[in-house]
Protein backbone atom coordinates (compact mmCIF):
# COMPACT_ATOMS: atom_id res chain seq x y z
CA UNK A 1 0.00 0.00 0.00
CA UNK A 2 1.87 3.34 -1.00
CA UNK A 3 2.08 6.18 1.33
CA UNK A 4 -0.04 9.21 1.30
CA UNK A 5 1.23 12.26 -0.38
CA UNK A 6 2.88 14.44 1.91
CA UNK A 7 1.97 18.24 1.98
CA UNK A 8 4.29 20.19 4.23
CA UNK A 9 2.51 23.45 4.89
CA UNK A 10 4.41 26.28 6.11
CA UNK A 11 3.51 28.80 8.72
CA UNK A 12 6.06 31.72 9.67
CA UNK A 13 5.53 34.58 12.18
CA UNK A 14 2.31 36.59 11.12
CA UNK A 15 0.90 33.83 9.12
CA UNK A 16 -2.36 34.70 7.52
CA UNK A 17 -5.27 32.57 9.44
CA UNK A 18 -6.89 31.00 6.24
CA UNK A 19 -4.03 31.18 4.39
CA UNK A 20 -3.31 28.49 6.63
CA UNK A 21 -6.37 27.02 7.50
CA UNK A 22 -7.34 26.43 3.91
CA UNK A 23 -4.15 23.54 2.76
CA UNK A 24 -4.67 21.92 5.60
CA UNK A 25 -8.28 21.47 5.71
CA UNK A 26 -9.05 21.31 2.10
CA UNK A 27 -5.97 18.53 1.58
CA UNK A 28 -6.78 16.80 5.09
CA UNK A 29 -10.12 16.09 4.01
CA UNK A 30 -9.30 14.62 0.72
CA UNK A 31 -10.11 10.95 0.37
CA UNK A 32 -9.37 8.21 -2.21
CA UNK A 33 -11.96 6.02 -3.55
CA UNK A 34 -11.13 2.94 -0.84
CA UNK A 35 -11.71 5.93 2.23
CA UNK A 36 -7.86 6.46 2.52
CA UNK A 37 -6.73 9.96 3.57
CA UNK A 38 -5.10 10.87 0.03
CA UNK A 39 -2.35 13.18 1.84
CA UNK A 40 -0.67 13.62 5.01
CA UNK A 41 -0.62 16.88 6.39
CA UNK A 42 2.35 18.29 8.02
CA UNK A 43 1.90 22.32 9.35
CA UNK A 44 6.18 23.16 9.66
CA UNK A 45 7.69 26.36 10.94
CA UNK A 46 11.31 27.23 11.54
CA UNK A 47 11.43 24.61 14.05
CA UNK A 48 9.45 21.75 15.97
CA UNK A 49 7.11 23.31 18.51
CA UNK A 50 7.79 26.89 17.13
CA UNK A 51 4.72 29.52 17.99
CA UNK A 52 3.84 31.93 15.39
CA UNK A 53 1.54 34.68 15.77
CA UNK A 54 -1.82 34.34 13.20
CA UNK A 55 -3.77 37.38 13.44
CA UNK A 56 -5.60 37.12 17.00
CA UNK A 57 -4.18 34.31 17.99
CA UNK A 58 -1.07 32.28 18.33
CA UNK A 59 -0.15 28.30 16.63
CA UNK A 60 2.40 26.21 17.65
CA UNK A 61 3.60 23.97 14.41
CA UNK A 62 4.14 20.55 15.04
CA UNK A 63 7.51 20.24 12.18
CA UNK A 64 10.34 22.17 11.39
CA UNK A 65 12.13 23.05 8.34
CA UNK A 66 13.68 19.52 8.19
CA UNK A 67 9.87 17.83 7.72
CA UNK A 68 10.23 19.57 4.49
CA UNK A 69 13.04 16.89 3.10
CA UNK A 70 10.30 14.37 2.60
CA UNK A 71 7.56 16.43 1.01
CA UNK A 72 6.04 16.07 -1.69
CA UNK A 73 4.03 19.53 -1.77
CA UNK A 74 5.65 22.36 0.27
CA UNK A 75 2.95 25.13 0.83
CA UNK A 76 3.66 28.87 1.42
CA UNK A 77 0.95 30.23 2.99
CA UNK A 78 0.50 34.25 3.65
CA UNK A 79 1.77 36.22 6.00
CA UNK A 80 0.91 40.04 7.33
CA UNK A 81 4.40 41.16 6.24
CA UNK A 82 6.69 39.04 4.26
CA UNK A 83 10.33 39.15 5.59
CA UNK A 84 13.10 40.14 3.71
CA UNK A 85 15.06 38.29 3.93
CA UNK A 86 13.62 35.55 4.55
CA UNK A 87 13.94 33.84 8.24
CA UNK A 88 17.07 31.31 8.34
CA UNK A 89 16.81 27.85 6.94
CA UNK A 90 13.82 28.88 4.90
CA UNK A 91 15.20 29.54 1.59
CA UNK A 92 17.33 26.49 1.56
CA UNK A 93 14.91 24.00 2.82
CA UNK A 94 12.42 24.92 0.12
CA UNK A 95 14.36 25.14 -2.82
CA UNK A 96 16.16 21.46 -0.85
CA UNK A 97 12.83 19.97 -1.13
CA UNK A 98 12.08 21.08 -4.98
CA UNK A 99 15.37 19.94 -5.86
CA UNK A 100 14.62 16.75 -4.43
CA UNK A 101 11.68 16.87 -6.83
CA UNK A 102 8.68 18.35 -4.86
CA UNK A 103 6.23 21.09 -6.09
CA UNK A 104 6.40 24.35 -4.26
CA UNK A 105 3.09 26.54 -4.35
CA UNK A 106 2.12 29.83 -2.20
CA UNK A 107 -1.04 31.36 -1.18
CA UNK A 108 -2.05 34.81 -1.13
CA UNK A 109 1.05 36.49 -0.19
CA UNK A 110 2.86 33.26 0.31
CA UNK A 111 4.03 34.36 -3.43
CA UNK A 112 6.74 37.12 -1.87
CA UNK A 113 8.14 34.24 -0.06
CA UNK A 114 8.37 31.66 -2.90
CA UNK A 115 9.92 34.83 -4.74
CA UNK A 116 12.46 34.97 -2.00
CA UNK A 117 13.49 32.03 -2.86
CA UNK A 118 14.52 32.60 -6.72
CA UNK A 119 12.62 29.52 -7.99
CA UNK A 120 9.74 31.89 -9.55
CA UNK A 121 12.35 33.76 -11.79
CA UNK A 122 11.71 34.00 -15.35
CA UNK A 123 7.84 32.32 -14.20
CA UNK A 124 4.92 33.89 -14.59
CA UNK A 125 3.31 34.26 -10.60
CA UNK A 126 0.23 35.43 -8.61
CA UNK A 127 -0.66 37.34 -5.76
CA UNK A 128 -3.44 39.32 -3.78
CA UNK A 129 -3.77 41.93 -6.47
CA UNK A 130 -3.67 44.33 -3.21
CA UNK A 131 0.66 42.97 -3.64
CA UNK A 132 0.92 42.77 -7.31
CA UNK A 133 2.99 45.96 -8.34
CA UNK A 134 4.59 45.58 -5.20
CA UNK A 135 5.51 41.85 -5.83
CA UNK A 136 6.74 42.83 -9.31
CA UNK A 137 9.00 45.66 -7.72
CA UNK A 138 10.81 43.56 -5.64
CA UNK A 139 11.27 40.82 -8.31
CA UNK A 140 11.61 42.21 -11.54
CA UNK A 141 13.03 38.70 -13.15
CA UNK A 142 9.03 37.47 -12.06
CA UNK A 143 6.00 38.24 -14.52
CA UNK A 144 3.41 39.04 -12.23
CA UNK A 145 0.05 38.65 -13.54
CA UNK A 146 -2.95 40.48 -10.87
CA UNK A 147 -5.85 39.03 -12.96
CA UNK A 148 -5.94 35.68 -12.40
CA UNK A 149 -6.65 33.21 -9.38
CA UNK A 150 -3.79 31.28 -9.61
CA UNK A 151 -0.98 29.92 -12.21
CA UNK A 152 0.71 26.27 -12.19
CA UNK A 153 4.46 26.61 -13.96
CA UNK A 154 4.33 23.08 -13.67
CA UNK A 155 6.17 22.48 -9.83
CA UNK A 156 5.65 25.91 -8.64
CA UNK A 157 2.31 27.02 -8.07
CA UNK A 158 0.75 30.60 -6.83
CA UNK A 159 -2.48 31.93 -6.24
CA UNK A 160 -4.01 35.15 -5.56
CA UNK A 161 -6.51 36.01 -2.33
CA UNK A 162 -8.10 33.63 0.25
CA UNK A 163 -10.39 32.21 -1.84
CA UNK A 164 -8.29 31.52 -5.05
CA UNK A 165 -5.95 29.76 -2.23
CA UNK A 166 -8.65 27.10 -2.32
CA UNK A 167 -9.33 26.90 -5.77
CA UNK A 168 -5.30 26.48 -6.09
CA UNK A 169 -5.62 23.30 -3.51
CA UNK A 170 -8.82 21.76 -5.13
CA UNK A 171 -6.31 22.28 -8.89
CA UNK A 172 -3.23 20.44 -7.10
CA UNK A 173 -5.99 17.55 -5.95
CA UNK A 174 -7.62 17.23 -9.28
CA UNK A 175 -4.05 16.63 -10.65
CA UNK A 176 -2.96 14.27 -8.06
CA UNK A 177 -6.03 12.02 -7.85
CA UNK A 178 -8.74 12.90 -10.68
CA UNK A 179 -11.57 15.12 -10.38
CA UNK A 180 -13.83 12.53 -8.02
CA UNK A 181 -11.95 13.27 -5.11
CA UNK A 182 -11.64 16.82 -6.31
CA UNK A 183 -15.12 17.31 -6.09
CA UNK A 184 -15.90 15.14 -3.16
CA UNK A 185 -13.43 18.14 -1.47
CA UNK A 186 -14.94 20.61 -3.13
CA UNK A 187 -18.52 19.65 -1.68
CA UNK A 188 -16.84 19.73 1.69
CA UNK A 189 -15.82 22.99 1.49
CA UNK A 190 -18.72 23.99 -0.02
CA UNK A 191 -17.28 25.36 -2.89
CA UNK A 192 -17.47 25.17 -6.95
CA UNK A 193 -14.59 22.83 -8.19
CA UNK A 194 -13.85 25.54 -10.71
CA UNK A 195 -15.11 29.33 -11.12
CA UNK A 196 -15.16 31.97 -13.95
CA UNK A 197 -13.49 34.61 -14.47
CA UNK A 198 -10.34 35.62 -12.39
CA UNK A 199 -9.29 37.89 -9.27
CA UNK A 200 -9.77 40.74 -11.62
CA UNK A 201 -13.56 40.77 -11.08
CA UNK A 202 -12.97 41.62 -7.27
CA UNK A 203 -11.00 44.60 -8.07
CA UNK A 204 -11.96 48.23 -6.97
CA UNK A 205 -9.10 49.98 -7.95
CA UNK A 206 -6.06 49.99 -9.25
CA UNK A 207 -3.30 48.45 -6.65
CA UNK A 208 -1.86 51.36 -4.47
CA UNK A 209 1.39 52.70 -6.18
CA UNK A 210 4.62 52.77 -3.65
CA UNK A 211 4.26 55.83 -1.84
CA UNK A 212 6.35 59.10 -3.57
CA UNK A 213 6.33 56.87 -6.97
CA UNK A 214 7.37 59.80 -9.79
CA UNK A 215 4.20 58.78 -11.90
CA UNK A 216 1.50 59.85 -9.32
CA UNK A 217 0.73 62.96 -11.16
CA UNK A 218 0.58 61.00 -14.60
CA UNK A 219 -1.55 58.77 -13.26
CA UNK A 220 -3.73 61.03 -12.15
CA UNK A 221 -4.40 62.62 -14.84
CA UNK A 222 -4.67 59.55 -16.74
CA UNK A 223 -7.75 58.88 -13.80
CA UNK A 224 -9.42 62.48 -15.04
CA UNK A 225 -9.06 61.93 -18.42
CA UNK A 226 -9.38 58.51 -19.15
CA UNK A 227 -12.63 58.20 -21.18
CA UNK A 228 -10.83 60.73 -24.19
CA UNK A 229 -8.77 58.95 -26.57
CA UNK A 230 -5.59 58.63 -25.27
CA UNK A 231 -2.05 56.99 -27.26
CA UNK A 232 1.29 56.32 -25.41
CA UNK A 233 2.74 59.58 -27.42
CA UNK A 234 -0.02 61.46 -25.42
CA UNK A 235 1.01 60.07 -22.35
CA UNK A 236 4.84 59.93 -22.48
CA UNK A 237 3.86 63.92 -23.66
CA UNK A 238 2.39 64.76 -20.10
CA UNK A 239 5.33 63.01 -18.55
CA UNK A 240 7.98 64.57 -20.19
CA UNK A 241 9.98 61.35 -20.91
CA UNK A 242 10.29 59.08 -24.28
CA UNK A 243 7.53 56.62 -24.54
CA UNK A 244 10.81 53.60 -23.74
CA UNK A 245 11.63 55.49 -20.40
CA UNK A 246 7.53 55.59 -19.49
CA UNK A 247 6.77 51.81 -20.53
CA UNK A 248 9.44 50.92 -17.98
CA UNK A 249 8.68 53.18 -14.95
CA UNK A 250 5.41 52.15 -15.48
CA UNK A 251 6.45 48.53 -15.64
CA UNK A 252 8.65 49.19 -12.45
CA UNK A 253 5.83 51.43 -10.25
CA UNK A 254 2.83 49.56 -11.42
CA UNK A 255 3.84 46.27 -12.48
CA UNK A 256 1.89 46.66 -16.45
CA UNK A 257 2.24 48.70 -19.02
CA UNK A 258 1.01 52.21 -19.03
CA UNK A 259 -1.90 51.40 -22.23
CA UNK A 260 -3.36 48.14 -19.83
CA UNK A 261 -3.04 50.09 -17.26
CA UNK A 262 -5.33 52.94 -18.78
CA UNK A 263 -7.74 50.15 -20.01
CA UNK A 264 -8.43 48.89 -16.61
CA UNK A 265 -8.95 51.81 -15.29
CA UNK A 266 -11.62 52.28 -17.85
CA UNK A 267 -12.86 49.05 -16.97
CA UNK A 268 -12.91 49.95 -13.14
CA UNK A 269 -14.88 53.06 -13.85
CA UNK A 270 -17.35 50.50 -15.99
CA UNK A 271 -17.16 48.32 -12.70
CA UNK A 272 -18.74 51.17 -10.63
CA UNK A 273 -21.66 52.06 -13.35
CA UNK A 274 -22.90 48.96 -13.74
CA UNK A 275 -22.86 48.36 -9.98
CA UNK A 276 -24.11 51.39 -9.10
CA UNK A 277 -26.66 53.01 -11.88
CA UNK A 278 -29.13 51.25 -14.12
CA UNK A 279 -27.39 52.89 -17.69
CA UNK A 280 -27.67 50.68 -20.41
CA UNK A 281 -23.72 48.42 -21.12
CA UNK A 282 -23.83 50.89 -24.45
CA UNK A 283 -23.80 54.25 -22.70
CA UNK A 284 -21.43 52.64 -20.08
CA UNK A 285 -19.01 51.63 -23.06
CA UNK A 286 -18.70 55.52 -24.56
CA UNK A 287 -19.13 57.05 -20.51
CA UNK A 288 -16.05 55.54 -19.99
CA UNK A 289 -14.04 55.86 -23.09
CA UNK A 290 -13.92 52.37 -24.16
CA UNK A 291 -15.13 52.86 -27.50
CA UNK A 292 -18.37 50.53 -29.33
CA UNK A 293 -20.01 48.29 -27.26
CA UNK A 294 -18.50 45.54 -28.88
CA UNK A 295 -15.03 46.58 -28.20
CA UNK A 296 -16.37 47.67 -24.21
CA UNK A 297 -17.56 43.87 -23.63
CA UNK A 298 -14.28 42.68 -24.96
CA UNK A 299 -12.19 44.67 -23.11
CA UNK A 300 -14.25 43.86 -19.92
CA UNK A 301 -14.70 40.36 -20.37
CA UNK A 302 -10.27 40.48 -21.02
CA UNK A 303 -9.90 42.42 -17.59
CA UNK A 304 -12.40 40.90 -15.46
CA UNK A 305 -13.10 37.83 -16.53
CA UNK A 306 -16.73 38.12 -17.11
CA UNK A 307 -19.23 39.71 -19.20
CA UNK A 308 -20.50 43.33 -18.43
CA UNK A 309 -24.14 41.70 -17.78
CA UNK A 310 -22.63 38.78 -15.54
CA UNK A 311 -20.84 41.20 -13.75
CA UNK A 312 -24.00 43.70 -12.84
CA UNK A 313 -25.75 40.56 -12.10
CA UNK A 314 -23.50 39.28 -9.36
CA UNK A 315 -22.78 42.75 -8.31
CA UNK A 316 -25.37 44.86 -8.84
CA UNK A 317 -26.21 47.07 -5.38
CA UNK A 318 -29.39 45.42 -3.85
CA UNK A 319 -31.14 48.28 -3.04
CA UNK A 320 -31.33 49.13 -6.62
Amino acid sequence: MSEPHTVAVVALEGVVPSDLSNPVDTFGWARLPDGRPAYRVRVCGTEPGAEVTAGPFTVRVGYGLAALAGADTVVLCGVDEPPDPLPPGVREAVRGAYDRGARVASICTGAFLLAATGLLDGQRATTHWLGAAELARRYPAITVDPEVLYIDNGRTLTSAGVSAGLDLCLHMIRGDFGAAVAADVARMVVSPLERDGGQAQFINHEPPVPGGASLEPLLAWLRENAHRELTLADMADRAALSARTLNRRFREQTGTTPLRWLQRTRVRRAQYLLESTDRPVERIAADVGCGSPAAFRDSFKRVVGVSPRAYRDAFRSPER
